[in-house]
């Protein structure tokens, strides 16, 4: 019982003082130092790549989007208030340039969830399928939180935040999103 106790103080401290750094890294780069900002990138570099392809399903839009999203996150990165903010920060820039990809190419693309998609079995290439179309049908206020919430692990905050909508608002798209996708994935079954 004290070993278990003593593992998740461990654990915390390390958590905290990984927070603490990458604080004071994004700090630095708010100040204006490169290496600093290429330091916090390289950090959420799989993060925000991964984040785009579940939006594109696509390669080469992926990472056009990525590139896009570092390059006016360095152009702005003055533009941060507060460094413990940088992860939501530069998602919302991410998002938004997907959304002007969308827009500029008018296509609709997206990704996935969780209350049903936890009883898929993942190993069934079929209903993996099933589940992306049936994500990719989903608008775009329902999408977006349930990406961002069970794929990307962003909290109810977070994904407000990048949202610019209160947290109510954020549980309702995905209490509705979840329902949506249940209602599809059951038709298609």
């Amino acid at each position: 019982m004290i070993e278990k106790i003593a593992i998740k103080n461990i654990r915390f401290f390390n958590e905290k003082k990984e927070k603490y750094t990458e604080y004071k890294i994004v700090e630095k780069a708010i100040g204006g130092c490169d290496k600093s900002f290429e330091e916090a990138i390289n950090t959420y570099k799989e993060y925000l790549y991964k984040t785009a392809f579940l939006y594109t399903k696509n390669e080469h839009d992926a990472l056009d989007i990525y590139q896009e999203t570092v390059y006016k996150a360095y152009i702005n990165i003055s533009k941060l208030r507060n460094p413990n903010f940088f992860k939501t920060w530069i998602t919302k820039i991410l998002i938004n340039n997907v959304n002007i990809k969308n827009r500029h190419y008018s296509k609709f693309q997206d990704a996935q969830v969780e209350d049903y998609i936890e009883d898929i079995s993942y190993s069934d290439l079929e209903e993996s399928i099933d589940l992306y179309d049936a994500i990719d049908s989903l608008d775009e206020k329902y999408k977006t939180p349930i990406i961002l919430q069970y794929f990307q692990d962003l909290t109810i905050l977070q994904i407000a935040e990048v949202m610019e909508c209160n947290e109510n608002t954020i549980k309702s798209y995905i209490r509705r999103g979840k329902k949506k996708l249940y209602d599809i994935l059951k038709e298609i079954k």
